[in-house]
């Protein structure tokens, strides 16, 4: 297979069919050695988590993909922690979408003059820039349609199509006594058919879940799915 991109969580490799395939590795983001989903960097390497990631991405991206939501998952193979994907286009240089349910993290930050921290959200929505060096800014549709990052209309779609998601993220977490809060979410488009489709991944490192108030670590979250 040949190489064609190095990320920080996830290598990205072509084999000779074409056929894309994701290396989920055992990088976590974080600073000084702490997991933190929000962080830019490879703060620490934690044996087993690149397996977790995909055991749990596989769950949920086989779930949506038997509910009709489009994305861009084929099969796993988690003992590889390999993982076929469709050719897609990324939107600029990345987008990030945020579905949040409570107030916390970066919202509280901002607007905690306004509202209580833990306090509940309708599946609010917003979405970042991938960029490192900017702390990926908040952008919105009209920004995002003036860039040429998205076409007109897109933003509407990916926006339903992240409450859909992530509403089913929600109930099958709950289903375990597990109360998501918010969740990371990236889209793309179908190289073939120009489809916006959810692409990357599902897994704890994306979410903030939290069990009877406590918060509940990203690894841990694969021992409620698929031990209980």
């Amino acid at each position: 297979m040949e190489l064609i991109y190095k990320g920080k969580t996830k290598d990205v490799y072509q084999e000779e069919n074409g056929q894309i395939v994701l290396y989920f590795k055992d990088d976590m983001t974080g600073k000084d050695g702490v997991f933190d989903p929000g962080e830019n960097q490879v703060g620490l390497k934690v044996e087993g988590s690149g397996k977790a990631g995909l055991q749990m991405t596989g769950f949920f991206f086989e779930k949506l993909n038997a509910a009709g939501v489009p994305t861009h998952y084929v099969d796993s193979d988690i003992e590889a922690r390999e993982m076929r994907v469709k050719k897609v286009s990324v939107f600029g240089e990345g987008l990030e979408v945020i579905c949040r349910f409570k107030a916390v993290g970066s919202f509280i930050r901002r607007y905690g003059d306004y509202i209580e921290e833990g306090a509940e959200l309708p599946a609010y929505v917003e979405m970042t820039l991938k960029d490192d060096e900017r702390q990926d800014p908040l952008i919105n549709e009209a920004a995002l349609e003036a860039l040429n990052i998205l076409k007109p209309g897109e933003y509407g779609e990916i926006e339903e199509l992240t409450v859909k998601i992530s509403e089913l993220v929600k109930d099958e977490l709950a289903r375990r006594d597990l109360d998501l809060y918010d969740i990371k979410l990236e889209f793309g488009r179908n190289e073939e058919t120009g489809e916006v489709l959810l692409i990357d991944e599902i897994s704890g490192g994306n979410m903030r879940v939290y069990k009877s108030g406590e918060y509940v670590e990203p690894l841990k979250l694969n021992s409620f799915l698929f031990n209980g």
